[in-house]
């Protein structure tokens, strides 16, 4: 580990602070409906959309009528694109002329895109025509971003609001998250991204004369290997930036090409690194603030943003400290990270980013539900690779995906204040409102449906035949594999060790399932929370209060966090990556 590596740490979590205060005091006055500078453009064309959809702006909604809002929303925008896919072919837009998605992938595809996990089973450049990348996967990135983002509006509004029937209503949350909060910032992102070299055209796949001929050996149907001389390379080009900005701003993750962000054409310098790593952080940082700001209670809003750095940092401190050690194996081979570009493991790392920038992006995007790579996670040691998997079986709070980290983390905060106010003998009590049996039972259970998912879908894949003829490496590391692809699907991350081969009927239609019960089937609790603190009233605090403003709640918080995922998922841990690790000490590798 060097200096030049922590400074990086240190100055991106310095840029998260500085914004964190200024953007979340502009969420709030999208979402309460005050006066913003992009008001005189944006107002009038809110006011169609309304007229033209037949939406009342003045009409507010209850928790069930924002729920199913929200879900018929969900499903319709999921089978257009899935009909997209499946007709791609024959749709413009498709100067390569590009086959139908088969239906298995089809239908993963478009229940990842609509989950905001982009989850990737299929190699992009070579599936997706630029009709469906544009029209189809990046109008989902918009979409399903706005709807994690009005999710944790709605639910601080229920935190927020006393003896109220409504929690806001649904299209005009949508509308303004769309118009506001992310179109202006991807339009202005998205040429910084072209700034640096970021891909946005619509020609044709460029074709390069290779130096040198090369022998490519491929398998044939009937089991023989054929050799053919290759003179050429087709170069994969596309609307790139447009996708790329809305992928980070987002978290959705999902790539244009198959490389992710470790290809040249979506993240080509240092800047546009360290530029998307701070997008992925952006609205899940500056929603905390928000909390605070429309609860009254900014102290709290800080008290959340403190506990989720606290994560964070030892997170990122204990990947970069894996990766920069390196593999005991190689003896002899200098692994000491003595700059950005040479020691520890660099195994499927690129070079021009380091061990460093790794892993923090390893660490910012999957504790976020961005799931986004600039790295192969396969690739990473067991510990290293292992905070990836454990940050998002923590139901990525850390920040979060936008919205759903912040909804997430309040979940956790209700089950805190709960063992608190156990701890001093009085009912519990969150910022003036008693939490009562419902509310503890629907955070229960927005926890267990994840939980029970991922274990459930794991536990199938790893005694049959047809889950573990996926995976590349045997042992821990293949029960890694596994555990974190179900894992990256109900946390809606989309990030995947890349040695498991998901493109397969089980893999497509599974994991498929468990986006959509890790999004929605968590989601509904939530909004029944919320529809339950708006119909409550606020008492004053007293004596026996148990205060969420200060260092004592933060640690509180951050332990209620690591209990729960520690009792849930440690004894998978132990047999994947601990186990992995130990094995290595020891001599074995996978």
């Amino acid at each position: 580990m060097t200096a030049n590596g922590w400074f990086q740490i240190g100055l991106f979590i310095a840029a998260i602070f500085l914004i964190t205060k200024p953007l979340g005091i502009f969420l709030v006055r999208v979402f309460e409906r005050e006066r913003t500078f992009l008001d005189p453009v944006l107002r009038p064309v809110e006011k169609i959309l309304y007229r033209i959809s037949g939406v009342d702006e003045q009409k507010e909604m209850s928790w069930i009528e924002y729920g199913v809002s929200m879900l018929l929303f969900s499903a319709v925008s999921m089978f257009l694109l899935y009909f997209m896919e499946r007709l791609q072919h024959w749709l413009p837009f498709n100067p390569q002329k590009l086959a139908n998605v088969t239906p298995d992938l089809a239908w993963n595809t478009a229940a990842s895109f609509t989950t905001n996990t982009n989850w990737q089973a299929y190699t992009p450049e070579t599936t997706m025509s630029y009709l469906t990348q544009m029209a189809g996967l990046a109008y989902h990135n918009f979409a399903s971003a706005a709807v994690g983002i009005a999710l944790a509006i709605a639910l601080i509004r229920g935190v927020a609001r006393h003896e109220s029937n409504s929690i806001g209503n649904f299209w005009v949350d949508l509308t303004r998250c769309f118009l506001w909060v992310l179109l202006p910032a991807c339009l202005v992102g998205s040429l910084v991204l072209v700034s640096q070299g970021v891909v946005q055209n619509l020609k044709p796949y460029a074709t390069a004369q290779l130096v040198e001929p090369q022998a490519v050996q491929t398998q044939g149907p009937d089991g023989k290997t054929t050799t053919q001389i290759v003179t050429q390379q087709t170069i994969a080009l596309g609307p790139t930036a447009s996708q790329e900005i809305i992928k980070m701003y987002g978290t959705n993750g999902g790539g244009f090409f198959n490389a992710n962000s470790a290809h040249p054409f979506e993240n080509p310098t240092p800047f546009s690194n360290f530029f998307e790593m701070v997008l992925i952080f952006a609205i899940p940082s500056a929603l905390t603030y928000t909390l605070g700001r429309m609860t009254g209670s900014r102290r709290h809003g800080w008290a959340v943003w403190a506990a989720m750095t606290a994560l964070f940092l030892v997170g990122v401190s204990a990947t970069y400290w894996a990766e920069a050690k390196g593999n005991p194996q190689l003896s002899g081979v200098n692994q000491v990270a003595s700059d950005m570009h040479s020691g520890g493991n660099m195994e499927g790392k690129e070079v021009r980013f380091g061990i460093a920038n790794s892993a923090l992006f390893a660490t910012t995007t999957t504790d976020a539900s961005c799931g986004a790579v600039n790295g192969m996670h396969d690739s990473f040691t067991p510990l290293g690779g292992m905070i990836p998997l454990v940050n998002i079986m923590l139901g990525e709070v850390i920040f979060g995906g936008v919205g759903s980290g912040l909804y997430g983390m309040l979940v956790f905060v209700i089950l805190a204040v709960f063992i608190a106010g156990l701890m001093v003998g009085r009912t519990p009590e969150y910022l003036g409102k008693k939490i009562e049996t419902f509310d503890v039972k629907m955070a229960m259970l927005s926890v267990l449906i994840s939980s029970l998912t991922i274990l459930l879908f794991a536990a199938i894949a790893v005694v049959s035949k047809f889950g573990t003829s996926s995976i590349s490496n045997p042992g821990p590391h293949g029960l890694s594999q596994i555990l974190y692809a179900y894992t990256s699907s109900v946390g809606n991350n989309g990030s995947a060790f890349g040695g498991i081969n998901a493109n397969t009927l089980w893999y497509n239609t599974s994991t498929a399932f468990a986006m959509l019960l890790g999004r929605f089937f968590v989601v509904i609790p939530i909004l029944a929370i919320a529809g339950n603190l708006a119909r409550k009233k606020t008492a004053p605090a007293s004596l026996g209060t148990f205060p969420v403003t200060g260092p004592l709640f933060s640690v509180l918080l951050i332990s209620t966090i690591l209990i729960v995922g520690a009792l849930t998922f440690f004894p998978a841990l132990s047999l994947g990556p601990i186990l992995e690790h130990l094995l290595m000490l020891s001599g074995k590798s996978f």
